[in-house]
């Protein structure tokens, strides 16, 4: 276990443990477990379930069907999509739940974290069933607030382990989580026949009814529904769960499903999307670790498939013991360590004898799917591959773009005019090369719009780095071009939504996200654009942008986010700003350029 997980099974165990305990005390915040067996560097943080359903789907029957909202980008600024800007979508009630725990007037929870912390101890935010989606939250909360800061004293990386915990985050949730190499944080166990992990998949009208089943069933006085209806609502999850993995499984194969197309017109299909690594445990003991969330949706659909009605009665009632039996399942299952690892799932034999996927039903239909996952997983590496060979590409038309900003500073003109002016053959070439690096550039921001490249590739600190570059020095002469052109006459100033190419627009937030900087805070590479729509304001229009666009140069200048060639004497902005000079002392001696004369 230790090998394939690289977790004790002992750590599982007492996880599991505390987060078992934890239920008998839910008005409790969280339960603190410092014991742990061979284990004296970690230390467990688990949450108790609620057995509310407000705790499950936020609001009533007039609230969002999978009671889904945004996350708060100030708290958890690195849960979203860095070029695209699309934030992530959590279960509100879940999160709600979360921030009233870490907000709590006790100081409760952010004591116990503050211990650990302070003793350099590991964490392992732990929960069973709805206190699962708590320590999901935790963890992140934990890994923004302590790994992310790049605070001095930064400790081990937390863990969190769930057990028959609900799907409450969406794709956008695990693309950044993966980005930020943090996947590997999260591992959740998965018995085959509870419901609970599939419940969410259905929206609250299919869901409510048997999730009250399932918060009471654990109460040692409950009266359970009929076999009949219990049936039925099982089976109606597993309808909402089919058509989500259905759909999810065109995507992944690329293929029109025409009714897919027109239901999704009328009918909202669940958000909620695997996220980290899923430790699957059959009936026979064995455990099946998976890692790409995409085969991971397909198995929670494909082990818990019913073959008849005889087997869906007997199926939805061990599904509720399923869901409370957990700690005999992993008695069973870490015993033996009877491990299977599916990771090269595009080489995946349909014709298999292996037991332990057919304990989960993953026969030819099931493996099918999984190819396709491993296909999309090849596929985005191969583009990220052939995206790294265009590398030389770009370093040597860069250089090239160097060495012509060099020559016309050497003129006294400045890079930027000189472009505007085309006059001479130089700056044609300068053109030639501005086309190849665009070309480039917006075949990588499609691919990304797409999601056909590896989910680290915004962060990687290398194109990082390249994309800055790029846009610092292309960027100016994408302007002038623009204005050459006279296309604000047309479109409308440069900076007006729709007009500034793409390639800027994600680069310039891959810099911001990895260095930490305020939103729309990296403008150097576009400054020429706010000259360009400030030169011909009146002074009363404009005095305001132009004290800021000041102060901005200056600190650029001072960064070496600016080259010396702006403040050339001939440059349009040198010329502009002289001119405000003579009537305007208080822009005297706010940037590097020559006296006014």
């Amino acid at each position: 276990m230790e090998r394939d997980l690289g977790i004790k099974a002992e750590v599982i165990n007492k996880a599991l443990s505390v987060s078992i305990t934890a239920h008998k005390s839910p008005e409790k915040l969280c339960l603190v477990n410092w014991k742990i067996p061979n284990s004296p560097s970690q230390v467990i943080v688990a949450f108790p379930i609620s057995r509310s359903l407000d705790d499950w789907l936020a609001g009533d029957s007039t609230a969002k069907p999978f009671g889904e909202t945004k996350v708060d980008t100030k708290m958890f600024p690195s849960l979203k999509s860095i070029g695209k800007d699309v934030v992530a979508t959590v279960n509100g009630a879940f999160m709600a739940r979360f921030l009233r725990i870490l907000n709590d007037e006790s100081g409760k929870f952010r004591a116990e974290v503050t211990k650990a912390v302070d003793k350099n101890k590991q964490i392992i935010f732990a929960g069973h069933s709805s206190g699962g989606p708590i320590a999901i939250c935790a963890t992140v909360w934990f890994l923004e607030e302590y790994v992310r800061s790049n605070k001095k004293q930064t400790p081990p990386r937390p863990l969190c382990l769930t057990f028959g915990s609900p799907l409450t985050t969406d794709r956008t949730f695990c693309h950044a989580v993966q980005r930020e190499g943090w996947s590997d944080c999260f591992v959740h166990f998965v018995t085959k026949l509870d419901i609970v992990p599939r419940i969410l998949l259905s929206p609250r009208s299919s869901a409510t009814e048997l999730l009250k089943e399932i918060v009471s069933s654990s109460e040692p006085h409950h009266e359970p529904v009929s076999i009949d209806n219990l049936a039925s609502l099982f089976s109606n999850v597993m309808k909402n769960a089919s058509c989500v993995t259905s759909h999810a499984a065109c995507e992944l194969t690329g293929s029109k499903h025409t009714l897919f197309d027109t239901m999704s017109r009328f009918v909202k299909l669940s958000p909620y999307r695997p996220c980290g690594k899923y430790v699957f445990c059959t009936e026979t003991g064995r455990l099946v670790v998976v890692k790409n969330p995409d085969a991971v949706l397909q198995m929670l659909f494909y082990s818990l498939q019913i073959d008849s009605v005889t087997e869906l009665q007997k199926t939805a009632e061990g599904s509720l013991r399923a869901h409370w039996a957990y700690e005999d399942a992993l008695n069973k299952s870490l015993a033996p360590h009877s491990v299977v690892c599916l990771e090269n799932l595009r080489e995946l034999p349909l014709s298999s004898d292996d037991a332990a996927l057919n304990d989960l039903n993953l026969f030819a239909p099931a493996k099918l799917c999984l190819r396709a996952a491993g296909e999309l997983e090849k596929k985005k590496l191969d583009n990220q591959r052939r995206m790294e060979g265009k590398m030389g590409d770009i370093e040597k038309a860069l250089v090239a773009l160097e060495k012509y900003r060099t020559a016309s500073e050497q003129d006294g003109v400045g890079y930027y005019d000189a472009f505007k002016l085309q006059k001479k053959e130089e700056d044609f070439k300068a053109n030639v090369k501005r086309l190849e690096l665009a070309a480039i550039w917006d075949e990588i921001v499609e691919l990304l719009r797409q999601e056909q490249l590896r989910d680290g590739f915004e962060a990687d600190e290398k194109w990082v780095v390249l994309g800055t570059r790029f846009r610092r020095l292309v960027e100016p002469i994408d302007i002038a071009n623009y204005y050459r052109h006279s296309r604000d006459d047309v479109a409308g100033p440069y900076m007006k939504e729709g007009s500034r190419p793409s390639r800027y627009r994600f680069t310039q937030k891959w810099r911001e996200h990895a260095e930490h900087l305020q939103a729309d805070s990296s403008g150097e590479s576009f400054f020429w654009a706010k000259v360009e729509e400030l030169k011909n304001k009146p002074w009363e229009k404009m005095s305001k942008d132009v004290l800021d666009l000041g102060a901005r140069l200056k600190k650029w200048y001072e960064n070496k986010e600016v080259e010396s060639d702006v403040f050339l004497k001939k440059s349009t902005l040198v010329e502009w700003w002289q001119a405000l000079c003579k009537d305007h002392a208080e822009l005297h001696g706010i940037l590097p350029i020559p006296p006014v004369e």
